[in-house]
């Protein structure tokens, strides 16, 4: 076997032999698969340690300094991941969560906090706001990488049950993607997604925080049982038009969480 025939790398993908493909063919191949990962932090020693890791794992990596920068270049070059931390100039990491979580495009984004907070109070209000994950500092490098491929994992389409789902003025389609209340679209998370069409496929039965954790989060989980309360919270807001009384997601005291029958829904 000669030298061209042998199995070439690139930026951590394999290519056993595309002399056939044309330049754009390899381009739009890589546009697929080499992920973009803004990191949002201003130690510059930090940055450029998560940047040297993370290209070395095949990722594309920006960054930014400040969080007004950060909205300005996830704007101009969208990234798949945000590393973002909470101690920053000007605009500090919850209100660029925020923001960015209000612009279309950026709803589903992976968003991973990185922050010198580890209280679970300070990890609640990140995943409120619209955080997927939080990992405190001190960190190792390879905990961080592990997180955001999780995180990259989760927001890829899932081979779910393909036909919809239908509960009242609730519509679900694994399809497309997309849920919607009385007609109207409703963005989700990827996460918020996988959620509730779960709960949605299984109405009436009651789930403990720990059997969402396992069927939703699965081996990617790192988060804590109270982290599904947020999770939950997040959906009643965009789905329940009564949040406070919900008729879809609703809370069993004691035990978990159920989703309401078709007579329970309005």
């Amino acid at each position: 076997m000669n030298s061209a025939e042998k199995d070439r790398h690139f930026q951590g993908l394999k290519f056993t032999d595309l002399s056939h493909k044309s330049t754009a063919d390899l381009w739009h191949l890589l546009s697929i698969v080499v992920k973009k990962v803004l990191i949002v932090e201003d130690d510059n020693d930090l940055v450029r340690l998560l940047k040297y890791n993370l290209e070395k794992e095949g990722f594309k990596v920006n960054y930014a300094t400040d969080g007004a920068v950060a909205l300005a270049e996830a704007r101009r070059d969208p990234p798949d991941l945000v590393i973002l931390d909470l101690m920053l100039p000007g605009l500090d990491g919850l209100e660029v969560c925020r923001q960015l979580r209000r612009i279309d495009r950026f709803t589903r984004t992976p968003l991973l906090i990185l922050s010198a907070r580890n209280e679970e109070a300070d990890r609640v209000v990140g995943l409120e706001v619209g955080a997927d994950d939080y990992v405190t500092k001190p960190f190792s490098t390879r905990e961080v990488i592990a997180r955001v491929r999780a995180l990259l994992r989760r927001n890829e389409p899932v081979p779910l049950q393909r036909s919809k789902v239908q509960r009242g003025d609730l519509v679900i389609d694994p399809t497309a993607h997309s849920v919607s209340v009385e007609g109207r679209p409703v963005e989700l998370s990827a996460l918020e997604f996988r959620l509730l069409h779960y709960m949605a496929l299984n109405p009436g039965r009651v789930f403990s925080r720990e059997q969402l954790l396992d069927s939703v989060w699965g081996n990617d989980r790192s988060v804590t049982p109270r982290s599904v309360d947020v999770y939950i919270r997040r959906i009643r807001e965009k789905i329940e038009p009564r949040p406070e009384q919900p008729a879809y997601v609703q809370t069993v005291h004691g035990v978990g969480y159920r989703f309401g029958t078709n007579s329970e829904a309005p």
